[in-house]
Formats: structure tokens, sequence, C-alpha cells
């Protein structure tokens, strides 16, 4: 998978967390070099952990690697936009720029929902790009709850 963008990177962790029968959400984080600090999906049935988001657990892996709390200049890959436990995770995490796939309309915290960022309280904005490898994104959710129903 190096060749692969971290969007694409973020795909495959999607599609791996539905084989695992979790909601298919994958994400990658880059550190400011561009080599990939982490890169996860969602593993809360896994982990029995309501907070084992995708992002929540690559911000994990990535701050230990780096011995921080903060990871200024890392960017974030993540195929849903995230949530609003998330939002505020990147936010307390101070990451450079956010790029996701589909917007989520029911549970999103960017877009949709309190939007996050957006709110005067919020302790960080990073740069936010939408709609990258979207219709991919939205497939891959798509299939995995036509198959739940």
């Amino acid at each position: 998978m190096a060749d692969q963008t971290p969007m694409s990177r973020a795909l495959a962790q999607a599609r791996a967390a539905a084989t695992r029968g979790e909601v298919p959400v994958g994400a990658v984080l880059v550190g400011p070099d561009g080599a990939i600090l982490a890169e996860d999906g969602n593993r809360t049935r896994e982990m029995r952990d309501p907070t084992a988001h995708a992002e929540c657990l690559v911000i994990r892996t990535a701050a230990a690697a780096l011995g921080s709390d903060r990871l200024t200049g890392c960017d974030l890959y993540v195929t849903l936009e995230p949530c609003p436990m998330c939002a505020a995770a990147i936010s307390y995490a101070r990451i450079r720029r956010l790029y996701y796939g589909a917007s989520d309309p029911k549970s999103g915290g960017i877009e949709q929902g309190p939007r996050i960022f957006s709110h005067p309280q919020a302790h960080h904005r990073p740069e936010i790009y939408s709609g990258i490898a979207e219709a991919e994104a939205a497939a891959i959710l798509k299939a995995f709850f036509a198959a739940r129903r």
C-alpha cells in the first residue's frame, strides 16, 4: 500500500472495518514530512469502546509515536465527515488539515449538526477539504448498511 494516496489507504481501512463488522470508516494521519504516522478503521465493537472511532485511534497512535499531544503540521484523511467527538479531538490535537470523503447528515460535526470548528470555543480550526473520494466512501457505507437491512 506504500504507493497509494492517504485517502485510498483510508478507504482500504474502511473496507477492512466493514469486514470486521464495524461501521466502515477509515482514517490516515500524515506527518509534516508526508510520512504516514498512523492508519486504522473503526474498532468500537472490537474494542468495546465507544470512542474507538478511526480518527481517535489514529490521533492516539500518532501522538504516542511523536511523544506529543499536539499534532501540529499533521494532516488527517478520513472517509466520512467526523462526528462531534472526533471533531473536538481533531481541534485539541491541533491537526493542520482535515480531508474527508462523504458528508454525514445524521451524525456529522463539521458541515452538519453542531459544526464544531465554527463554534467560538473551538481551540483550533484546521483547514478543511471535503468531498475527497466522496462517491467511493459513500458507496462503502451504503453497501455496509444495505447488507444489514
